[in-house]
Formats: structure tokens, sequence, C-alpha cells
């Protein structure tokens, strides 16, 4: 099993790379945030997915092992196979699409082709609860503006009830429930436990702002 390719970029598809190594070129297909990464005669290096079918062998290249882990978890949910998990990492890269599951932002998957609002409801309904926490903890070792970054798991988290009123006031302002929702979880860990409603959207905006 092939799990990383180093070498020369041969030439670079609609959406797939080839990558010449040692003579032998590997054709990959990568989502369009990869491939933008991906330049004719640079060497280039990809963490690589290998799926075996009886008849061929297809590899799947990424630019790092977060977009390679959530392409394995996607592909878990049904109705989402390769194609569409490369379309939604062409869109979101791993802490947007971490950040909008764990906000239920179902309108930022439907920015990927080919994913409706049913297969979106599909995957943040199954992956909502495996997720929730990776993206606190991302938000939580954040470093505010002009502060030091919280420890990631530690500190205290502000009250759901008024972090979901906050994220829905922001929604409401016109922000995205995924960006929404990142900033209130920053600015409650900034402000500590207790943040009511009103300064977490007042932080929040602040969050928003930067």
């Amino acid at each position: 099993m092939i799990a990383k390719l180093t070498g020369i970029v041969d030439s670079v598809g609609t959406d797939y790379v080839v990558v010449d190594v040692n003579g032998v070129g590997y054709q990959v297909a990568c989502s369009n945030r990869t491939l933008s990464r991906m330049a004719t005669g640079e060497r280039a290096s990809l963490v690589v997915e290998t799926f075996i079918r009886e008849d061929r062998i297809t590899l799947y290249g990424f630019a790092d092992h977060g977009e390679r882990d959530w392409f394995r978890l996607l592909t878990t949910i049904q109705g989402v196979g390769s194609r569409l998990a490369l379309s939604i990492l062409g869109v979101l890269d791993p802490d947007q699409l971490t950040r909008a599951i764990a906000a239920q932002d179902k309108t930022a998957l439907t920015r990927a082709d080919g994913v409706g609002p049913k297969v979106a409801a599909r995957i943040v309904n199954e992956l909502k609860d495996k997720v929730g926490n990776l993206a606190l903890g991302a938000s939580a070792s954040a470093a505010p503006a002009g502060g030091k970054a919280a420890p990631a798991g530690g500190g205290p988290t502000p009250d759901n009830t008024a972090m979901a009123d906050a994220v829905s006031a922001l929604v409401n302002l016109g922000y995205g429930r995924s960006e929404a929702f990142g900033a209130v979880v920053a600015a409650g860990r900034r402000i500590g436990d207790g943040a009511g409603v009103s300064e977490l959207i007042r932080q929040g905006l602040k969050e928003l702002s930067q």
C-alpha cells in the first residue's frame, strides 16, 4: 500500500496530479485545495490513501494528514463516496469542516459540488458528536488578539444555552453559522465561566472584526 509520495509534479489535471517519483509517474486524485498547491516542475509531497478494487488501484492524495483523516471519516457516511469527499475538502479545510459540523452548519457543506441539503444533513447528524470536542479544543488553543493561547482542553467553557443564543444572534446579523460558532467559542474561553449572552455577542463581534 502506498501511504506517501514525494517527487516532481509532472502535470496537473482538473481533479488529479501526476507525480514523477524516480521516473515513475503516479496519477493521484486530489481536492481542489490540494491541487492549488501543485505546480508543474516543482517538488511535492502528498499523503496518500490507496483504494484497491478488482479492476483498478486508485490513489487519493492530500496536502496533510488532517485532510486525509477527514477523507476517511467522510467516506464512512452513506452516500458520500471518494469524489464527493474530495469535493467537500476542496471548499472547506479540516478546521473549517470541523467547525461547520460542530455548528451544524449544513449551508457550508452545500457549497461543495454534489452536496445537497439531504446529504449535508446526514453528514452533520452522523458526525456532530464525533467532532464537537475537536472544534472546542481548536478554538480553545487559538490565541486571542493581544493575549496568550489558552491550553487545549483547559479553562472553563461558556454555558451551552448562552453560547447557542449568542451564535444565533450573530447569524441573524448576517454572519455564517460556522464563523459565528468559532467566534463565540473563542470569546467564551477568553471571558471565562458564566459568560452571558450579551457579553458573548459583544466579544464574538470583536473576534469577527479581526
